[in-house]
């Protein structure tokens, strides 16, 4: 297996894995996503999209894409961590989950989702929340992919 071939698979691997978390421990652990959560999901989710095509369309730039927007979402992911520590201003809005539209009241439905803080950490795994484990991951897996794609082309000229 070629690097190219690596990082196209790690560009793929990689945003799919930490959305399947992010989405399992929202939909499956009843841990609603704050305004930052999402922002941190949409990169992920571009990444996705570019490393699928980057299987039809050969080549280096679409996986080098890929990368750029993984690296987007750790770096993201690295602010959120930021304003969960107390480090950074956070947003002054906050976020309401959504709940299971039944029809009947959709106000009082509205009124009582919970409200998501951006600076509250809902979960952790050796003592780093969610957005910094995706920083974390995010941005080696970017390093690696873009350091995998620039290094078939020093090999490729040698």
């Amino acid at each position: 297996m070629t690097n190219l071939e690596k990082a196209r698979w790690l560009a793929l691997l990689v945003p799919a894995a930490l959305l399947a978390g992010a989405l399992g421990s929202q939909y499956l652990g009843g841990l609603y996503p704050c305004e930052m959560c999402h922002w941190q999901r949409w990169p992920h989710y571009a990444a996705v999209a570019l490393a699928l095509l980057s299987f039809s369309i050969r080549g280096p730039l679409l996986v080098r894409l890929a990368g750029v927007a993984i690296a987007l979402s750790g770096l993201i992911g690295v602010y959120h961590a930021g304003v969960e520590l107390g480090v950074f201003e956070g947003l002054t809005q906050c976020s309401s989950a959504p709940r299971a539209a039944s029809g009947a009241d959709l106000l009082n439905e509205i009124m009582s989702a919970p409200v998501i803080r951006c600076d509250q950490v809902q979960w952790t795994f050796a003592g780093i929340s969610m957005a910094g484990w995706n920083a974390i991951i995010s941005v080696s897996g970017a390093l690696l992919i873009l350091w995998l794609t620039l290094n078939r082309l020093r090999t490729a000229t040698a």
